[in-house]
This record gives structure tokens, C-alpha cells and sequence, in this order.
């Protein structure tokens, strides 16, 4: 297989996956088991084909085109580090797969959580294999959102609520500092390309930029990794199901931090700085985390804090500065995975079958469980570093590296063995009451369910984890040898130190520490056993240093003191103080940028005013003028001004032969003011009442005038700025000469919106679907004001008249007091779509476009509702615009990924001649089906808003109830029918 499907595969399987599991019908859970697993073992199979390349020491790539004048690309890249990692996410995932189908209940809605864990395995996937850190910290964020979707999956329990919000909240702070340190680093770099990064190391820590670099990225990974002071969040997040608990707690998502640390070790470690954060966070973590685990009475809070230790333990490696610590950190993120997910799915076997994991109230399961029991002995011998498991192999490397780095360095490292032994007594202390708690002791009694052995598919999982760790405490050289020392060559390159995973190495001091620690951890666990049998909450000391509640009180104080202080100073109810706001701020941006760049007029001498432009202006002038003068009162006066100023500047663009702007700039006008005024009926009305805050004083008046002046003017001198510099036929000159050759195209306007600025294109649109939505979820919420609701005094009148009618049916609609409007417009449907498919195709080369069409098509729709209602417009379109601007995203996005896969830049034109019988050649460009896309997505976001407005007569109506006879007389033919709208579609 190339390596470039390879890679797209293995990043973007698992979203499709997700996809597939998201459509399955809601109790599809053996579909959606089979569909996750088939897909988790695809994703193992694609790692496993990339074995025998990067096992041979190379690398697998593949860079496609991106962003090239920014240095962003969509960059792959695998070696020996990233497979390990990507083996983990995809051998555990199958696993934790297989568990899930059997402990998920069939009463959840299982395919939701399929295409939850899907998705984080994907986002996981682009972690590990992204090769540009912009990428890197998308995923990032990506791996944030979906665990967070998978934490707060039961959110019918406020703890998963809770917890999910937690996590998210730290997390994805964290990811925020990640990106700010990315962009850093990718600017002394010059590039954020993973490669040259690496291949920059002494250049990034001898740079004066190199601490805040490291201290925000540091801020990402920690924050992920649940190291001290941002421990808490993981404990909470154990309200997950416990295959979640499993997967991200052990192979996943608290992996990520410690992989970043370490990808990123070879270039910024080896500094005082890099020893203090990156070594005090891990030694304490180490420390506390192992502590609080002995204290915990629930399984999964005490294997929780176990994992926050461990985590601590891999950090504090990572801290040392020490190629050998950063080769025993490797190891350990591999024998973590391997017995934390074993005792993770032991713990929800003990849950789902008892119906609690309360260890105080757990005794004897060994007598109804045995082979869980012996396979979660097993799982928990190697956590606490028992030999002949792989736990001990890496806690040796830990304890000779505690020892040689106490020997080389001073001060915090002084204590290091010591430390190092005391947390791993710890360690064995909670895996004793682990054990002895769950399994040992007398039968329990008023337990919820009755214990005996789940089914075998569900246990085996837990098998192979327990087997494995088996397999690497005895066999390590040959087990796991070849994949450590592939993932440490090329982490480390040529500094991979020389190393044995032996499993005797003689009697020595760190034989010596591993016996002291297992002598003391039992002696700690039987000193323990009074106080543990009161089932006292929280640790000795330190129970009142509870993270949560330093969470939620800093919470508290960001949402509601400072929030709450903040809005008392700049926020109010009222439009326009935050306008006036939203502006003053724009004002003062663009002043400090300014004064910042000290631009001024250019050396191009302005061109002659001719006179008839002159009054044109004059004319649009005046428009603005009354507009603002009127828009207080006289809303409608205002409008109508506020469109003279906007022909006015369509008319400039014909002046300036421009007539694609000019198109697009009347059409914009038509659509904008129709449903400014369809919104202007539900405004409520505005009284000038002495004293009142509605009366605008001479005070306001010159305010508002002054932000007003400073506003236009500013924009006005900043063009004024860039147009005296740079003649037009330069900045013309270099598109007129690549339209037609790179674009295809012969209309330049159009070639830049879809080719050399298609990316701005498609974020723009973007924002037009979103605020779409957005404007139809408000209204949705949005109800009239009292003294909007009534009808109009004409729609009265013509009712009044319309009921005297002997003719007159229930099934009047405005189209019976429209009559002549309603055919004409009727008739002209077809013909405006005519148009505005002719606009759409001949766009690429004469005036038009994607933007053009939708706005003509929008307008035929818009007159469908104004004269036949909106229940007969809708009933007779039978319009979808939710689906047409998923349509336009998912085609101009589409555009731009075929461009990948032809191995050009993202959203990169193709164009060609189709021969066409009786015709001849036609030009083809792939840049119309971008076009449609922008149409789709411009018909879909102009007629959602529209909906949300039309919608607005029944709620209006509803707002005010009326007698019955007040009602007959009063109500119009259109607002019965709105009526029968049901609400969901409201």
C-alpha cells in the first residue's frame, strides 16, 4: 500500500467509522459493535503494514498542500515512536471494542457511543501522526471535545456532567497554551513542519523566545496528562462507562501529554527549565497521586489517582535530561497500557456484574469470580512492580535512573531515590487493598445484583492485556525489545543510549529499592487496616485540598464575580450600548495597529474627480445621513435611505466597470431589505417620552456622531492609505495574467473568489451557514413584543373586506387579496431560476457566480412567501435549507480534498476541454462545482433566516390572546394558516 493511503487511511477511517455508527438506528448495538470493531482492526491492520518500513528505520510521509505561503500543510508523518503510539490507540481500541459490546447496556444508545469513541480514535490518531504541530494542535483539541463527549455520555448524572465539563474545561485550556506555544516555536523555527522542528534544537533553546515556548507548551501537555495542579480533573472524569475509563486513562487520551513531551524531547530538553517544570511536576504528581489511590473506596477513583501516579512517574523520566530515563519512559507508557486497561475492564466486570464498585462494601468476589480475580491479581501485581511482570522492568530502570541522576545533579534530585521507593510503596499499598478488598475476605452481603463470571468475550479482552503483561516480565528482550528500541532510535536518533531489559541484572541498589518498596508497601497496608475500616473520606492531611472544590471555586469566581463585575460596567440589555461597545473596541484596535505600522499616504497622485460621480456620492451622502438621522423613530424612512446609499454604490461599481460587484451589490440590497423589513414588522415600537431612556439628548446625539465620524473616517484613511501606494494595474496585472492559465477562467473577480482565494471563500461561507443557524435558532426562541403582535391596519381592512365575501372558504390565503402579484410572481419562479442557473454557469467566465445565482434564487423563493403565504410556499417548494447548506460545505470542502488527491494545494482549480458530440469542445473547470456549493450554501442560509422570520406571525399571535370574536374579525387569512404550522418546525 502507498504510504500516503496508508496514512490518510489510518487518520481518516476511524471518522468514517464514526459516521457509519452515528446513522445506525439508536438500539443498533451489535451493528454498531461489529462496525466499531471491524474498524478498530483495520485501523491495527494498517499500523502492522507499516511495520517492516519503519522497524528498517524509515519514515513513512505524506505532505499534501495546505496553505503554502504560510507554511501549512496537511503533513503525515510516521517513524518508530509514532507507531508504537498508534499501536496503542488501535490494539487497545479493538479491545476495549469488544469489551464495550458487552457492557454497554442495551436500554443505551450504543451507536452514539460507538461513533464517540470512533471519533477520539481518529482524533488520536492525528496526534500521533500529524507532521506539523498547527495540525498536531487541531487534533489536540479534537482528542479534548470528543472525550469530553464520551465523559459526559450518561449525562443524566450530574457527576457526568460534572466531570465532562471539568475535563473539557482543563483540557482544552491547556490546548489554547498548546497553540500559543506551537505558533512560538514554529516562528523560531521558521516552520512548523515536525521535521525541521526536530532537526532545530539548539537553535530553539538558545533562542530568548524558547521559555515562554516552553512554559505554554508545557502548560498543553500537563494539563492533558493530569499532572499536579491540574490532577483533579481525572478522578472526576471516572462518571464515563467504564470501556471510556479503560481507553482514555490508559492508552489514550492522558497519553498524549507524556507523547508530546517526549516527541518534543530531543529539542527542548536539556535545560535547567525543562528539569524544574517538566521534573517538579512529575515527582509531585508521582507522590500525591499514590497517596490519595490508597484512601480511595471507590475501585476506579483509586485506579484513577494509580494513573495520575504512573503518569507523574513517566513526567518525572521525562524531567531528568536523560536519554536513558527518556528510553525507561517509552517502556513504561507501554506496560501502563498494558495493566491499567486490564484492571480498568476488571473494575467493570466487578460493577457490572455486583452493581457497585464501593470497595467497602465488596468482600469475597474471589470465591464467584475466580478467573477474574486471578487475571485483576495479575494486573495489579505488575502496577505495584511484582517481579516477573512488566511492571517491575520499568520500575527498575526508574529506581537506576533516580539513582545516577542523585549521583550527576543536586537539590530536588538529592531526594529522588527516596522519593522514588516511598511512592512505590504507595504503590503497592493500593494494589493490596485492590485486591484484598475486592476479592478476599467473607462473602458480601446486600450487594444490588448477585456476582458470578460475565460472559467469556467480555473477560478475554481483559486476557490477552493480563498475558501480555506476562509475556514482557518474563520475555522482555523478545517481546517487547525490537518495538522499544524502533521507538527509541527514532525518538532519540543517535543519542539512544545503550540499554538492558534483562530481567536479572544481579543483586544491586535498585534490586535493593524494589524489595524495600514491597516490605513497606505491606507493612503501610496492615498499619492502614483501622483506619481504612472506618471508610473515612478522602486522605490523612490533605483532605481538605480537594481539586474539585479549588475548581469550582475558580469557576465561580470567572462566571459569576468577575463576570458578573464586568457586565456590571460594560454590559446592558440594550442593542446599542453594545454596539457602541463592539465598535469603540474596533476603533481602538485598529488605532493601536496604526500607531504600531505609522502608515500614511502613498506617492500616487489621486486621480481627477469627475462631476457627475461627485453628485452621485453627493446623493449616497445624503441616503446615510437620513438614514442615521431617521433610524432612531423612523425605522422604514430609514431603510428605504439606507438603500439609496446602496445603490449609489452600485452604481459606483458600474462607474468603475465592475459589473460583478455591482451585480452582487443589487442583489444584496433586494435580499438584505426584504428581510429587514419582514424583520422590522415585530420590532417593538419606539416613543419619545420625556425622560424616558428612549430620548436621544444633544449629548448622545454628538456621542454617537463622534464614534460614527471616527469609525468612517478611519476606514476611509486606511483606504485612502493603500490606495495611493500600489497602482491598480500591478495588483491587477498579476491575476489578469494566471486567470485564464491557472484558473481557467476569464472572469478574474469570479477566478479569485473560487481559486486564488478559495480558502478565504470557504471560510466566509462558513460563517454565513453559522450565522444562519444561529440567527434561526434565536428567532426560534425570539417572541414579538406586545405592541407588535397586532395586525397591520391594511391586512385589518382587507380582512374585514374578505370576510364580507360570499364566496370566501377557510382556504384563503394572501394569495386571494394578492390575486395578480401572486400569479405574476408564480409565473416568474421558473423564469428567475432560469436566470439564476444562467448566472451560476456562465459565472466562471462573464458576470455572475455561485454568490450571484443564490442570491437571485433566494429572491424567487422570498417572493413566494410574500404572496403566497408561508404555509402554501413551504407546502409547495417543499425547500430543506438545513440541507442545502450542508450540501454547499460538503461540496466546495469536496472540491478542495479532490485537489489533495491529485496531489495539488487544497481548493487548487483543474480545469480541461470536454469534447462533446455536435457541440464541440466545452470547458470544464472543477471550479464550477465549487460555484454550486457556494449557491446551495447562499439559497440555504438566505431562506433559513427567511423561515425564522415568517414563522414569527404564529408566535405573534399567540402572544396576545384575543377573544374568539375579537380574533375572527381582526385575524387575516395568512395567520389561521401559519397557525397550522406544527411547532417542531417552527
Amino acid at each position: 500500500m502507498p504510504d500516503a493511503l496508508l496514512l490518510i487511511a489510518a487518520v481518516g477511517l476511524p471518522f468514517i467509522g464514526a459516521i457509519a455508527a452515528a446513522i445506525l438506528p439508536t438500539h443498533a448495538r451489535t451493528a454498531a459493535a461489529v462496525l466499531a470493531g471491524a474498524t478498530a482492526l483495520a485501523e491495527l491492520a494498517l499500523v502492522w503494514a507499516a511495520y517492516p518500513t519503519v522497524a528498517a528505520g524509515g519514515i513513512l510521509r505524506h505532505a499534501a498542500e495546505w496553505m503554502p505561503s504560510l507554511g501549512l500543510d496537511f503533513s503525515l508523518r510516521m517513524d518508530g515512536f509514532a507507531w508504537l503510539f498508534a499501536g496503542l490507540v488501535s490494539g487497545v481500541g479493538a479491545l476495549v471494542v469488544l469489551y464495550a459490546r458487552y457492557y454497554m447496556s442495551a436500554d443505551d444508545p450504543v451507536p452514539r457511543f460507538f461513533a464517540f469513541l470512533l471519533a477520539f480514535m481518529g482524533s488520536m490518531m492525528g496526534v500521533v501522526l500529524s507532521g506539523n504541530l498547527v495540525q498536531l494542535a487541531f487534533f489536540w483539541e479534537l482528542t479534548s471535545l470528543f472525550s469530553f463527549l464520551l465523559i459526559g455520555y450518561w449525562h443524566h448524572t450530574a457527576a457526568a456532567r460534572d466531570g465532562a465539563r471539568m475535563a473539557l474545561t482543563v483540557t482544552a485550556t491547556g490546548g489554547l497554551c498548546l497553540f500559543a506555544g506551537v505558533l512560538i516555536l514554529g516562528h523560531i523555527v521558521g516552520s512548523y513542519d515536525l521535521d525541521r522542528v526536530l532537526a532545530s534544537g539548539d537553535l530553539i533553546r538558545s533562542h530568548q523566545l524558547y521559555l515562554p515556548a516552553l512554559v505554554l507548551i508545557l502548560l498543553g501537555a500537563l494539563t492533558k496528562s493530569a499532572q499536579f495542579p491540574f490532577h483533579f480533573w481525572l478522578p472526576h472524569a471516572m462518571a464515563a462507562p467504564t470501556p471510556v475509563s479503560a481507553y482514555l486513562h490508559s492508552a489514550t487520551l492522558v497519553k498524549a501529554g507524556v507523547f508530546l513531551m517526549a516527541r518534543l524531547w530531543p529539542v527542548m530538553s536539556g535545560t535547567e527549565e525543562w528539569f524544574w517544570i517538566v521534573g517538579s511536576a512529575g515527582l509531585a504528581t508521582l507522590l500525591l497521586g499514590a497517596y490519595v489511590a490508597i484512601f480511595q473506596h471507590d475501585l476506579k477513583g483509586l485506579l484513577a489517582y494509580s494513573t495520575i501516579s504512573h503518569l507523574g512517574l513517566i513526567t518525572l523520566l521525562l524531567g531528568l535530561n536523560s536519554a536513558l530515563a527518556m528510553v525507561a519512559a517509552i517502556f513504561h507508557i507501554i506496560n501502563h497500557a498494558a495493566f491499567k486497561a486490564s484492571l480498568f475492564m476488571a473494575v467493570g466486570i466487578i460493577d457490572h456484574e455486583t452493581g457497585t464498585r464501593d470497595i467497602r462494601r465488596l468482600s469475597g468476589l474471589n470465591r464467584f469470580m475466580p478467573f477474574t480475580a486471578r487475571l485483576a491479581l495479575v494486573a495489579a501485581a505488575a502496577m505495584a512492580g511484582v517481579p516477573l511482570l512488566n511492571g517491575f522492568l520499568s520500575k527498575e530502570m526508574f529506581f537506576a535512573e533516580a539513582l545516577s541522576a542523585q549521583a550527576s545533579l543536586t537539590l530536588l534530585l538529592d531526594i529522588l531515590p527516596f522519593a522514588a521507593t516511598v511512592a512505590s510503596a504507595f504503590s503497592v499499598a493500593y494494589s493490596l487493598r485492590f485486591i484484598h478488598g475486592a476479592f478476599f475476605g467473607p462473602d458480601p452481603v446486600d450487594l444490588p445484583r448477585t456476582p458470578h463470571e460475565p460472559p467469556a468475550w467480555m473477560r478475554f479482552p481483559v486476557e490477552i492485556l493480563v498475558l501480555g503483561c506476562i509475556i514482557i516480565g518474563v520475555l522482555p528482550s523478545a517481546s517487547v525489545g525490537p518495538y522499544l528500541d524502533m521507538a527509541a532510535h527514532s525518538a532519540l536518533g543517535s543519542a539512544t543510549p545503550d540499554y538492558s531489559l534483562a530481567v536479572w541484572h544481579g543483586f544491586n541498589l535498585p534490586l535493593l529499592m524494589s524489595f524495600t518498596a514491597l516490605a513497606a508497601g505491606i507493612v503501610l497496608y496492615l498499619a492502614l487496616q483501622r483506619h481504612l475500616r472506618k471508610g473515612t473520606e478522602g486522605p490523612p492531611l490533605i483532605r481538605r485540598l480537594e481539586g474539585r472544590r479549588m475548581f469550582e471555586r475558580t469557576m465561580v469566581f470567572l462566571s459569576w464575580r468577575l463576570a458578573r463585575s464586568l457586565e456590571g460596567v460594560f454590559g446592558t440589555r440594550r442593542l446599542q450600548p453594545q454596539l457602541r461597545l463592539v465598535v469603540c473596541a474596533a476603533i481602538l484596535a485598529a488605532a493601536l495597529a496604526v500607531y504600531m505600522r505609522v502608515p500614511g499616504p502613498g506617492n500616487l497622485m489621486p486621480a481627477d474627480i469627475d462631476p457627475v460621480l461627485a453628485l452621485i456620492w453627493a446623493i449616497g451622502a445624503v441616503c446615510a445621513l437620513g438614514a442615521a438621522r431617521q433610524a432612531k423613530f423612523h425605522r422604514l424612512a430609514a431603510l428605504i435611505l439606507l438603500g439609496g446609499t446602496g445603490l449609489v454604490v452600485c452604481i459606483t461599481f458600474v462607474w468603475f466597470s465592475a459589473p460583478d460587484l455591482a451585480l452582487t451589490q443589487l442583489l444584496v440590497e433586494v435580499v438584505t431589505t426584504i428581510l429587514l423589513l419582514l424583520g422590522l414588522r415585530w420590532l417593538p415600537k419606539r416613543l419619545d417620552i420625556p425622560g424616558s431612556r428612549e430620548v436621544l439628548t444633544m449629548a448622545r446625539r454628538v456621542r454617537d456622531l463622534s464614534i460614527a465620524i471616527a469609525a468612517g473616517g478611519g476606514m476611509a484613511a486606511l483606504a485612502y492609505s493603500v490606495m495611493t501606494r500600489v497602482p491598480p494595474e500591478i495588483l491587477a496585472q498579476h491575476f489578469l495574467e494566471r486567470a485564464y492559465a491557472e484558473g481557467g477562467g476569464t472572469n478574474v473577480v469570479n477566478v479569485i473568489l473560487v481559486d486564488f482565494r478559495g480558502f478565504d471563500t470557504l471560510g466566509e461561507m462558513t460563517v454565513l451557514g453559522v450565522v444562519a443557524l444561529t440567527a434561526y435558532a434565536l428567532l426560534r426562541r425570539f417572541r414579538p413584543a406586545s405592541d407588535s403582535v397586532d395586525v397591520p391596519e391594511q391586512q385589518r381592512d382587507q380582512s374585514a373586506y374578505d370576510k364580507a365575501r360570499p364566496d370566501r372558504t377557510e382556504g384563503d390565503t394572501v394569495a386571494d387579496w394578492l390575486l395578480i402579484p401572486s400569479v405574476i410572481t408564480r409565473l416568474l419562479f421558473p423564469v428567475i431560476g432560469v436566470v439564476a442557473l444562467f448566472l451560476l454557469l456562465r459565472g466562471h467566465d462573464l458576470p455572475g457566480g455561485g454568490f450571484a445565482a443564490g442570491l437571485t434564487a433566494s429572491i424567487a423563493i422570498i417572493l413566494q412567501y410574500m404572496v403566497g403565504g408561508t404555509q402554501w410556499a413551504e407546502a409547495s417548494l417543499r425547500i430543506r435549507p438545513m440541507t442545502w447548506i450542508a450540501v454547499g460545505l460538503l461540496l466546495a470542502t469536496g472540491t478542495g480534498m479532490a485537489a489533495w488527491a491529485a496531489g495539488r494545494p487544497f481548493l487548487t482549480s483543474y480545469f480541461a476541454y470536454a469534447e462533446i458530440p455536435f457541440i464541440g469542445d466545452v470547458p470544464v473547470a472543477s471550479a464550477l462545482i465549487f460555484d454550486i456549493g457556494v449557491f446551495a450554501l447562499v439559497v440555504g442560509a438566505t431562506v433559513l433566516m427567511l423561515i425564522a422570520l415568517a414563522h414569527q406571525s404564529v408566535r405573534g399571535h399567540r402572544a396576545v390572546p384575543r377573544p374568539a370574536a375579537a380574533q375572527a374579525a381582526t385575524t387575516p387569512a395568512p395567520v389561521q394558516v401559519a397557525q397550522q404550522i406544527p411547532a417542531g418546525e417552527d
